[in-house]
């Protein structure tokens, strides 16, 4: 039985590349030969490693060491989620907290620490942490990141396409089946259920499901409001796969054909957005 699909994750020579390149750019340099990682994003993108969302272990991180010459490596709970098993790394250091049958040695979430510790180079000092708030080389280290997650590579173009595949079957599910006496939740189930047939496995869909009658509201969460004819239903949402994530939106008439001005308004859009395309490089 498969949970997770290894279909278009991100590879291990992505995220290879990516550690190397980091090294290369980051100024200046931390001190030592290594930076300690701990924010998921980070996780993701340097070792395709992710926390499955549905799980116990959603509160609960890893840490990752990454030292000069691009070598990996992670450090988690064994209680994590099947999720982890998808991560590329040329370490791995599996704690075992809880095992099902005594008492859980301490906090869920200081149980990496001793690991963590015996694995750092002489530390100086407090345990440095690089790319979380207060540590000297934050700045550095997190700047660097998102200035290269700004342009994708290959492998992640591979997962933002199959986040917007399971995207496109949920607009198309709304077109079928958007009509009045349905309710916005009604609308939520039917295309959270098409995203997550599309995309193998269950995923994260959250947007604006809603009616927007004017000023009084602009999108928003679904609720038990009654679509009614004539109203326009704004459908703008994000499927998310580890981490990565679509964003598409769209606004439906409901029941009804959409009048003159609503049709000149939506030209104007495509037009707007077609100008924009053109003018990316």
């Amino acid at each position: 039985m498969v949970i997770f699909s290894e279909a278009d994750m991100l590879s291990a020579e992505g995220c290879q590349r990516r550690r190397e390149r980091m090294w290369q750019q980051v100024d200046p340099k931390p001190e030592g030969d290594y930076l300690l990682l701990a924010d998921p994003i980070h996780l993701m993108y340097l070792a395709n490693f992710w926390i499955d969302p549905f799980s116990l272990g959603t509160d609960f991180g890893a840490f990752l060491l990454v030292r000069k010459d691009g070598h990996a490596t992670l450090i988690y709970d064994k209680r994590s989620p099947k999720s982890v098993e998808q991560a590329h790394a040329d370490e791995q250091h599996v704690m075992n907290w809880y095992d099902g049958q005594s008492p859980g040695k301490g906090p869920r979430q200081l149980a990496l620490l001793d690991a963590v510790l015996s694995l750092v180079p002489t530390p100086k000092g407090p345990l440095r942490v690089h790319d979380r708030a207060g540590d000297p080389s934050c700045l550095a280290a997190v700047s660097t990141l998102a200035a290269m997650r700004r342009q994708k590579d290959s492998d992640e173009v591979d997962l933002l396409r199959r986040c917007m595949q399971a995207t496109e079957a949920g607009h198309a599910w709304a077109r079928d089946h958007i009509q009045p006496e349905i309710t916005e939740l009604d609308v939520y189930r039917g295309v959270n259920s098409a995203c997550i047939q599309a995309a193998g496995q269950a995923v994260i869909v959250y947007g604006d499901f809603a009616v927007s009658p004017g000023p009084e509201r602009r999108g928003g969460p679904p609720t038990s409001r009654v679509l009614q004819a004539g109203d326009m239903f704004i459908l703008d949402y994000s499927v998310v796969i580890g981490g990565y994530r679509s964003d598409f939106t769209n606004t439906l008439v409901v029941g009804r054909e959409p009048t003159a001005d609503q049709r000149r308004l939506y030209d104007l859009c495509m037009r707007a957005m077609s100008a924009g395309e053109k003018k990316l490089r």
